[in-house]
């Protein structure tokens, strides 16, 4: 692989690039509140699934650290960092590892720094050190084996089966029960969360709670424990779609959640069922975004989930190990997308073997600025007739200045558009693409764009 040499040099470029295209913010977002802006990182799932190491978690966190200086913070392990056997039948199969208080380990065959007891902070003690942030996936609940040996919880006179609500599971996991809403249930919630404090987690993704089902009570209790550990851990919801309804309560306990269901590489799946919506392709963001994109705001971001870039192996979440079926147009869209509606930046493909389209797009400076700057962001809900199947978004700077537009077409055959920016609200200055640099020349704008493509424009 192409090492990354991105440096100061690059943090630079990056400061003036966000001048010339008018995108600084003129009031810095309050330094103390976790996600002040969009979250920026890498996730295993999408290329490493459950087989993930601690090897190659170093191997693509050494990536991760060469892109920091542009924004990319996060490299979280998802699920099943706990088992000694991720693939087996059944939980006693897959050999969950726990302490003597009910609480999962990592398996220390795969991740050999966590043995003798010191968990996970080791790892994310040498991420710190390179200025990244650590984070890790659990289930919801508590492991029914730790119910079943009846484990003392941490801290509390209360036992696992105190805690545990056994008429309620997860109904794509078989490994927990839920959590009681109940003093019991908080005392293993806070013994959990002071464990990840004391392990140095930053980022914590919890999984079957945002939605089928949408668990209040636990999103409560994972939330006050949290704050009575007093390490500050980014809490993040999965899976969607999170109903519009909990708008308030997810933005008040947690920092990220889901809005729609898995994201895979594909421009659309199709189902057997009109209920069904595992995997979403990209093509269904654009709705669930504009819903949402009233709701985005510093500390509280709803999340379009990873971008599935590049290379998904070698063993994927979902899916033989592949190169991501994205077309170039299409992953430039989606990440475009994901940029302008301020969903979280979360990379999935393997970083150890980027190619040279997702790349271009992570080390975009200008697409990464519109996403960490912008106060706003919105679906322009009226464009001229002969726009067809396209869709346009702006996002605004400070005073609800225009700061950015992209136009999506999402026809399967290309796109010629010829408009003035005044037709679409706008009247700026100048413009900039967003994806090459290059200025717009004064006058009517005229796009060529490719079937799932996109053009962008900074604008002044």
């Amino acid at each position: 692989m192409k090492l990354l040499k991105i440096g100061a040099a690059a943090l630079k470029g990056s400061i003036a690039a966000l001048a010339c295209c008018a995108m600084v913010a003129t009031a810095a977002p309050p330094k103390a509140r976790i996600a002040a802006t969009p979250p920026m990182g890498w996730n295993n799932w999408d290329s490493y699934g459950f087989t993930i190491d601690e090897a190659a978690f170093k191997a693509n966190a050494k990536v991760l650290e060469r892109l920091h200086p542009l924004g990319w913070t996060y490299a979280v392990i998802d699920m099943g960092w706990y088992m000694g056997d991720p693939f087996g039948a059944n939980v006693e199969a897959r050999a969950y590892v726990f302490d003597g208080f009910g609480r999962l380990t990592p398996d220390t065959k795969r991740f050999p720094s966590a043995a003798g007891g010191r968990g996970f902070k080791p790892l994310s003690d040498a991420l710190h050190a390179k200025g990244l942030k650590f984070g890790i996936h659990i289930m919801r609940g508590i492991p029914k084996q730790a119910v079943k040996a009846n484990a003392p919880i941490a801290g509390s006179t209360y036992h696992a089966a105190d805690a545990a609500d056994t008429s309620d599971t997860c109904g794509w996991d078989d490994s927990n029960f839920g959590i009681a809403d109940n003093a019991a249930g908080q005392a293993y919630y806070d013994s959990v969360i002071a464990l990840y404090a004391k392990w140095g987690v930053d980022f914590l993704k919890v999984d079957c709670i945002a939605d089928h089902p949408y668990k209040a009570s636990e999103i409560r209790q994972i939330a006050a424990a949290i704050k009575k550990s007093g390490y500050p851990i980014l809490l993040s919801l999965s899976p969607g779609p999170t109903q519009l309804s909990h708008a308030d309560e997810v933005a008040r306990y947690s920092q990220m959640w889901r809005i729609g269901n898995d994201i895979w590489d594909g421009w659309n799946f199709t189902h057997e069922h009109p209920t069904d919506d595992f995997p979403n392709g990209v093509a269904t963001m654009f709705d669930y975004l504009g819903k949402w994109s009233g709701h985005a705001r510093p500390g509280a971001w709803p999340d379009a989930d990873m971008l599935p870039l590049g290379q998904l192996g070698p063993h994927p979440g979902w899916g033989d190990p592949r190169k991501s079926r994205l077309t170039p147009d299409e992953a430039r869209t989606t990440f475009t997308l994901w940029a302008i509606a301020r969903s979280p930046l979360i990379l999935g493909g393997n970083l150890t073997e980027m190619d040279d389209v997702t790349r271009s797009l992570v080390e975009n400076r200008r697409l990464i600025a519109v996403n960490q700057t912008a106060h706003s962001s919105h679906q322009i809900k009226v464009l001229p007739s002969r726009f067809g199947n396209a869709r346009a978004w702006v996002a605004e700077g400070a005073r609800g200045k225009p700061m950015a537009v992209a136009v999506f077409n999402l026809d399967d055959k290309p796109m010629d558009l010829k408009f003035t920016w005044r037709e679409l609200g706008l009247n700026p200055t100048g413009a900039r693409d967003l994806l090459t640099g290059r200025r717009q020349p004064k006058g009517p704008v005229m796009l060529h764009i490719a079937p799932h493509g996109v053009s962008a424009f900074g604008l002044n």
